[in-house]
């Protein structure tokens, strides 16, 4: 047993006794910075950053499996333990004096360490070889029970925590990875691995690390990898290049760019020499971020420290072009790498030809054939004809697929059933069936048997067209011919069904599906319920909705949206609300959207008590209201005439920190104005400023008093406008002289052109014109002659006229 294991289980074994409080484990030594690696910073090192304080991507709570596991001290592992059952424990920081390891550079191309590469074997290390190799072990019934258990979490006791903790012992190193791919949400695969490390006389091989590290580079959960990697270095587990790699993976599928390119500098620090493999990733995480000049810079760097780029590193600029839409400067780069040192591979011309089948352009993927021939000497084989005709028939040009498809079939190649459904996946979706088909007999001919996804496919392609009869038949001779159909096969089928109109046909067809030996998946009650919901079947919908939830599907907020509006818009709120609620007690993802669309219903059906009373059942269900689910509130009191109220909820929205909209904005001035409040919105309006500006506020003011016939109040708040003398302040003005104009006041309507000229702004003319011919038609002759004399006096109407 290592000294770190020894002294961890017995801190673990005493912790449990209460008689000493464990202490995490002393940090690790790090190797000296190399100095070719500190040569290569732009002018410096990369400065040194605090710690921060990031969160634990996308859940910071989880349920807590395991009650021997607060043993360990939150120190130790980086998370804090709460007692009791399945409470929750959340993800804490960490503090060991791992500032070094965060560092920041002032621009994303700068402060990227590279140093001599390691000496490994195939540029692999052997730990992760050992994962690659990993062998099918889900199949073994360790590793299914197990797998069961976890599934089972939410309903669990301390026999089945016990059972687990027994089953956990027993798995080997491959097993337990097995266990973590096996898991559908990453999140509890990265619960179980916590969980797992913090158990009695257990510890993780570090394959396990690299396992898990290797899923979590599939997702966002960039703060789980990184929590990881540092649990590596206090556990002693040798770290890798290609451990940094999948944490950098990880940073980029979250957006974080310029912490991807940390990682190198985070290497550094740890005492670990970048590799030509992390190179590649750091290079592809540039180009995925559509930085392709910055990842020639990177290159240059490699080369810089003798890190030679190899035809990898040369197709990921070459798909970094194409992914600009710049293909000349992808051949013209294929071209030079022979020159280069590195010739171009099949996957080389792949990727042009790929963008090139794209954009429908297939004499130039000829061309590209010919060239990798000539230039290269690599023949197309029967993998290249099939990547073509996948491509090609993936971006619907089904036709040039099929070209090709001869093309290799007169060379001697079998192009497979794969090849084929795929064409005529691409002609159903054109609505070709008649080629679909011919495809489909000539499959026949040449032996290969259609399979399951060749008739879903065509059955699909009828219930485009709306043939659903058709499509029927058709389910039934896939039967005859030994080709049972599957759950995609019938959610086809059901899709076409509800599009025609027969939705309950549908829904009855599901209800018999047990006898027929298929289950339906969430896509497929999706499909029927949105079916129902567009005929007006609102409570079949809301029916197969629950019963969706009961077979552990759950409805996505989008869907149970979407039903209730279905209920609002019928004035069924009550239905809406209880279907709403019924889907929160199931744990449906119900979000703030839909308390809002049913507050919303409240309003339209002027039950304010019911939509208020809602807002609060929000705050228990821990939804916090938004400025949306406010403003609509706030307009349905202000329609019913209950400004205090109003006032109440805008104040109550701002002591929140949610910061109004326009939309808010013209809520308040449309209802506040309507009833004449405009010392109450005056002042309202100020507090909202405070909070979030809005140029045109006062401008909408002016224009609503205007709509509302109080002009007496808009010309109180002219001055307000004229302050920054826009083209916006302009119409305003043209608003209240419109305004006067209509009221028969046309001296009121001369002094605002006399402050519009003062501010160095020109009225309309045609306005003026008619506000002068109103003071002469009430004898103010003088006042009409010097409006005219100011528009002379700027030189836009000449003396004579």
């Amino acid at each position: 047993m290592l000294p770190g294991n020894r002294s961890r289980l017995a801190g673990r074994s005493l912790a449990r006794r209460g008689r000493f409080r464990a202490r995490p484990l002393a940090r690790a030594p790090t190797l000296p910075e190399t100095p070719a690696a500190s040569a290569l910073v732009s002018g410096r090192g990369p400065a040194a950053r605090p710690p921060g304080k990031d969160g634990f991507d996308g859940f910071d709570s989880f349920e807590r499996m395991g009650r021997e596991s607060a043993a360990r001290t939150p120190g130790d592992c980086g998370y804090e333990a709460e007692p009791g059952f399945f409470g929750s424990f959340r993800v804490g920081e960490e503090s060991s004096g791992d500032e070094a390891e965060e560092s920041a550079g002032s621009e994303e191309d700068d402060g990227l360490p590279l140093v001599k590469p390691l000496g490994l074997k195939n540029g692999r290390s052997d730990c992760v070889r050992s994962v690659e190799e990993c062998g099918d072990e889900l199949r073994h019934p360790l590793v299914r029970e197990v797998c069961r258990l976890v599934q089972l979490r939410s309903v669990w006791n301390a026999n089945f925590e016990g059972e687990l903790r027994h089953l956990l012992r027993s798995l080997k190193p491959r097993q337990v990875c097995a266990v973590l791919r096996a898991q559908e949400d990453e999140r509890v695969a990265l619960m179980f691995f916590y969980w797992a490390d913090r158990q009695w006389r257990y510890w993780h091989d570090p394959i396990v690390y690299y396992t898990m590290l290797g899923i979590l580079s599939k997702t966002k959960l960039c703060q789980g990898a990184r929590r990881i990697i540092r649990l590596m270095r206090r556990r002693r587990i040798v770290r890798e290049p290609e451990a940094f790699g999948y944490l950098m993976l990880s940073y980029s599928r979250a957006g974080q760019l310029r912490r991807a390119l940390q990682v190198l500098t985070l290497m550094q620090k740890a005492g670990v020499e970048p590799n030509l493999s992390i190179c590649n990733v750091a290079m592809n995480v540039l180009i995925r971020a559509n930085r392709l000049e910055k990842a020639f810079k990177f290159m240059e760097r490699m080369q810089l420290v003798g890190i030679m780029p190899n035809v990898v590193t040369y197709n990921s600029l070459i798909m970094g072009y194409c992914d600009l839409h710049c293909v000349e400067d992808a051949i013209e780069l294929l071209d030079g790498m022979p020159a280069k040192g590195c010739p171009p591979d099949k996957i080389s011309y792949y990727t042009v030809m790929d963008f090139l089948c794209k954009e429908k352009r297939v004499e130039e993927v000829r061309e590209m054939l010919q060239k990798m021939v000539r230039d290269s000497n690599l023949l197309p084989d029967q993998v290249t004809y099939d990547h073509l005709v996948h491509v090609l028939a993936k971006h619907g040009h089904g036709d040039e697929a099929l070209e090709f498809l001869r093309e290799a079939e007169q060379r001697g190649f079998q192009i497979d059933k794969i090849g084929h459904t795929a064409i005529v996946h691409s002609f159903c979706k054109e609505g070709n069936l008649d080629k679909a088909k011919e495809i489909v007999n000539e499959m026949f001919s040449k032996g290969c048997t259609p399979d399951v996804v060749t008739y879903t496919a065509v059955l699909d392609g009828f219930c485009r067209v709306g043939k659903v009869d058709q499509a029927r038949k058709l389910l039934k001779q896939m039967e005859r011919h030994g080709c049972k159909p599957n759950t995609v096969s019938y959610t086809a089928l059901l899709t076409g069904l509800c599009q025609s109109g027969k939705s309950s046909e549908a829904r009855e067809m599901m209800n018999t599906s047990e006898e027929d030996w298929w289950s339906p998946n969430a896509i497929t009650y999706s499909v029927v319920m949105h079916g129902l919901r567009r005929e007006g079947k609102l409570s079949e919908a809301g029916e197969v909705a629950l019963e969706m939830v009961k077979k552990g599907f759950f409805p996505t907020p989008v869907e149970i949206n979407l039903l209730l509006q279905s209920l609002c818009e019928k004035g069924k709120v009550d239905e809406a609300k209880r279907f709403m609620e019924e889907c929160l007690k199931k744990g449906c993802a119900v979000n703030v959207v839909n308390f809002t669309t049913v507050i919303h219903g409240y309003c339209q059906t002027d039950n304010l008590d019911a939509a208020l009373s809602l807002l609060d059942d929000m705050y228990l269900s821990n939804r916090h209201a938004d400025v949306f689910t406010y403003t609509t509130l706030i307009d349905a009191l202000g329609k019913k005439g209950r400004i205090e109220e109003a006032t109440d909820l805008m104040m109550k929205m701002l002591k929140k920190g949610l910061l109004p909209t326009p939309v808010t904005y013209r809520t308040v001035i449309h209802r506040y104005c309507e009833r004449g409040q405009v010392e109450d919105l005056l002042k309202l309006l100020e507090k909202m400023l405070l909070r979030q500006k809005f140029k045109t506020a006062y401008n909408q003011v002016i224009e609503k008093l205007c709509y509302f016939g109080n002009l007496v109040a808009a010309e109180k708040l002219l001055n307000k406008v004229l302050r920054t003398a826009s083209c916006i302040d302009g119409n305003t003005c043209h608003v209240l002289m419109e305004s006067y104009l209509s009221k028969g006041i046309p001296l009121s309507a001369y002094k605002v052109a006399c402050k519009m000229f003062q501010r160095n702004m020109i009225p309309d003319l045609k306005l003026c014109e008619r506000v002068t011919k109103g003071l002469m038609s009430e004898g103010k002759l003088e006042e009409a002659d010097k409006l005219m004399l100011l528009f002379v006096e700027r030189g836009h109407i000449m003396p004579q006229s």
